[in-house]
């Protein structure tokens, strides 16, 4: 079955779950490993319990393909439900096949896998396979669920986040989930005793992230500055990025001067469209974002997502080379892009 990722911990906590095999998997490779934890926590108490806990890797399986049964059915020493975490899955539905059918013994087993497609043969193999076996997607906190995050966190915390505070934290958070917990622990222990955390406050603790240079370089794609566009991806790159993740963050912009873009023709301005989205703009940034928007005929931007969606679909094909696929892409629109034109234009005259 599929379990929607807002319902995932109230099904481990509802009573008399049967729950035998969990498939966690999704771009929030953070996100993946805190409901994994929550998994073995709701079995065993403990995520660290060398008795009732095994962890193996699909290179193990694949050189015994009989473990995940032995390991399923090996009694506890300390007695009770054991837990079999199985880390590092691709898209590989085969190592896991014949134990998903047959389900042996009594243990959970957590299966943690990166960014598969939603209609890969994993995630249906665990989504087919009864009410006892699920596949739980852990996309990015972003939008209303992550202003709930920060809320929730200071809450918890007892302090409370400023408006501004709380939207320059969702624009600059959210790429992963335990980064994002690091960043709030870290936020709310700079504030010290402060009850309520202010803008200057997240300004000051929360440094360059990899969301910052995702932002730089979706900007800079779209402004068509190349040299930018250049630093900003191989800074992408380096700090461990896959392309397709790139590929989403700079599509996320475009998406968001398309909804503007449309808004305008609807008879709206500009201003009031930017209202609209969720996050919002932050401040430091609105005015060429602005220009952004003024700029972009909707048709160009149609394409322009168009051809990440297409090249994104590329990457993802096995033995392709994504980071030359992402590279060419985005320098593609980068060099489409009007204000580029425009920049041109004025420096011939």
């Amino acid at each position: 079955m599929e379990i929607k990722g807002e319902q995932y911990e109230a099904h481990l906590k509802r009573k008399g779950t049967n729950l035998r095999a969990v498939l966690l998997y999704g771009p929030d490779r953070g996100l993946v490993e805190e409901r994994a934890n929550a998994a073995v926590r709701y079995v065993i108490g403990d995520i660290d319990d060398p008795f009732r806990l095994v962890e193996v890797t699909p290179s193990q399986l694949k050189e015994e393909p009989a473990r995940l049964h032995d390991e399923a059915t090996a009694l506890s020493f300390s007695g009770g439900q054991r837990v079999i975490r199985l880390r590092g899955l691709g898209n590989e539905a085969g190592l896991l096949r014949d134990y998903i059918e047959a389900l042996p013994g009594d243990a959970l087993l957590v299966a943690e896998a990166g960014e598969i497609p939603r209609k890969s043969e994993l995630v249906k193999l665990f989504e087919k396979a009864g009410d006892s076996v699920a596949a739980v997607a852990c996309y990015r906190d972003e939008g209303t669920t992550l202003f709930r995050l920060i809320d929730t966190y200071f809450h918890e915390h007892g302090q409370s986040v400023s408006r501004e505070a709380r939207d320059y934290l969702a624009a600059n958070l959210g790429g992963d989930r335990q980064l994002t917990r690091r960043e709030l622990e870290k936020l709310s222990l700079y504030a010290g005793n402060a009850q309520t955390i202010e803008l200057e406050d997240a300004q000051a603790c929360i440094g360059d992230s990899a969301s910052l240079s995702l932002d730089d370089l979706s900007f800079a794609v779209a402004e068509g500055q190349l040299a930018a566009v250049e630093r900003a991806l191989n800074r992408s790159f380096d700090e461990g990025m896959s392309a397709v993740a790139i590929l989403r963050a700079v599509a996320r912009h475009f998406q968001r001067l398309h909804m503007t873009v449309g808004l305008m023709a609807s008879g709206q301005d500009l201003d009031t469209a930017l209202r609209k989205l969720r996050p919002p703009v932050f401040w430091k940034v609105a005015d060429r974002f602005k220009a952004q928007a003024r700029t972009w005929p909707i048709g160009h931007l149609t394409r322009a997502l168009e051809r990440l969606l297409e090249t994104e679909a590329a990457c993802k094909k096995t033995g392709a080379p994504d980071t030359l696929l992402c590279s060419d892409s985005l320098f593609a629109i980068a060099r489409g892009s009007p204000l580029a034109r425009r920049s041109a234009g004025r420096a011939r005259r």
